[in-house]
């Protein structure tokens, strides 16, 4: 499978694949905003598709769904003094009228409407032009008893549009790429920052004007390798907009391993191997090689293939943190964390008792916690002990392990809201 086959192939499993149901859903919304504010049944007029849905920069798994419902300029007499809230307030009874049977909530800024697998943030709005005829949106906060903020979307896919079209259509795909990295990887990262950072790298250089798929190798090292050298800061501009775009969290450390990963993949462009090498890059969607698939299935008939992947039960769309660690005891006292020895090069050995845990998780509301225990190498394999099923946790957030034999293993964690992954971390455990 040549590199153009195997990123052409990433990309395709990357598109999503509920557009259907996701359009039926915002012209519902749009729809019962229209009768309750201009007694009109449109299902288009007035709402605009915005975030990562509306850059068509979003992949399989997107939750986070976007919409501003501009509302007419004749009502902004009756909410613009204080009543932020009431605004707010007036959009969730509109929609909850008209479905009572869906989930509606306000929140600080949006109305959340929340539907089997992702949830539409309705954002009303009041249009307005600056002195120099460009549009803006003014937006409720009802933080501190309400103001008033501005938003302009519009610029920002403007910009992103023009500069994906000067590139050989190759932003938006970097986009999507970027965003299968964070979600196999935990990292917390807005779409509007990955799509910020991927229109900085593509802004400051030519290479991959005029290039295909063929070159997304380099394509993937060169921008994590931009990624890696990123000054540490808590905001970035928005292309188009020049509105901040929030750093939630570092991610230049992720960035330089995904970097040395590309590297390793890149030199392994001719081994049977390499689709493994980039899906530790880019996750499950990265499709695998032909050749390794029939090796599984000779392998099956000595040992079972028992990993299960998160992403064939659930989307997976991270947008929280997720952090575990690991005890280690022995005869009952606990020697160190696994954290700590593996930062100190001490060897992990077996016959010892390990317990995974829960440090932190900031996913707001109920959630459910589920565990992956991975065994890898050839021992596992005569052993016939892979295992990797998905198991829900049991209520306490720990996950109690024992180091039976060597190999390279490791212990996944996710959180689940609303059926959605959306914040995971792993642990290797290197069994000497």
């Amino acid at each position: 499978m040549s590199v153009a086959d195997m990123f052409e192939g990433f990309l395709d499993n990357l598109k999503v694949d509920n557009s259907e149901q996701v359009s039926l859903r915002y012209g519902e919304v749009t729809k019962s905003l229209n009768q309750k504010f201009r007694d009109s049944d449109s299902t288009t007029a007035n709402s605009l598709q915005v975030g990562s849905y509306g850059r068509y920069t979003g992949i399989k798994g997107i939750s986070d769904l976007d919409m501003l419902y501009i509302m007419p300029k004749s009502k902004w007499e009756t909410y613009k003094s204080g009543k932020q809230s009431q605004l707010l307030t007036d959009v969730k009874d509109a929609i909850k009228d008209r479905y009572p049977k869906t989930d509606v909530r306000v929140d600080r800024l949006v109305v959340t409407v929340t539907y089997t697998n992702f949830h539409i943030e309705v954002q009303p709005v009041f249009e307005e032009t600056d002195v120099e005829g460009n549009g803006y949106f003014q937006y409720p906060d009802t933080h501190d008893g309400g103001t008033w903020k501005i938003t302009k979307p519009r610029q920002e896919m403007t910009a992103v549009r023009e500069l994906n079209d000067k590139r050989n259509k190759n932003l938006r795909l970097l986009c999507k790429m970027a965003r299968a990295w964070k979600n196999k990887h935990g990292i917390n990262m807005g779409g509007l920052l990955i799509d910020t950072l991927a229109y900085n790298f593509m802004k400051a250089t030519t290479t991959f004007d005029n290039k295909s798929f063929l070159y997304f190798d380099w394509l993937s090292r060169d921008f994590f390798k931009f990624l890696s050298e990123e000054p540490d800061k808590d905001h970035y501009q928005a292309p188009g907009s020049n509105q901040d775009v929030k750093v939630k969290k570092k991610f230049q450390k992720q960035a330089k391993t995904a970097y040395e990963l590309c590297l390793r993949a890149i030199e392994a462009e001719k081994e049977s191997n390499v689709n493994d090498k980039w899906k530790k890059v880019y996750g499950r969607q990265f499709p695998a090689s032909a050749q390794v698939q029939k090796s599984l299935t000779e392998q099956a008939t000595s040992w079972r293939d028992t990993e299960e992947f998160i992403e064939d039960s659930h989307p997976v769309d991270i947008r929280f943190n997720l952090k575990i660690d690991c005890d280690v005891f022995q005869n009952g006292f606990r020697e160190h964390s696994l954290g700590y020895m593996l930062f100190n090069r001490i060897q992990l050995l077996a016959n010892k008792s390990l317990m995974f845990h829960v440090v932190d998780c900031d996913v707001p509301g109920s959630y459910t916690l589920k565990w992956k225990v991975l065994n890898r190498g050839a021992e596992a394999q005569r052993r016939n002990e892979i295992r990797g099923q998905i198991v829900v946790d049991d209520g306490s957030r720990k996950r109690k392990e024992t180091t039976k034999f060597k190999g390279e293993h490791f212990v996944e964690c996710y959180a689940v809201k609303n059926g959605v992954v959306v914040a995971r971390a792993t642990i290797d455990v290197p069994i000497q």
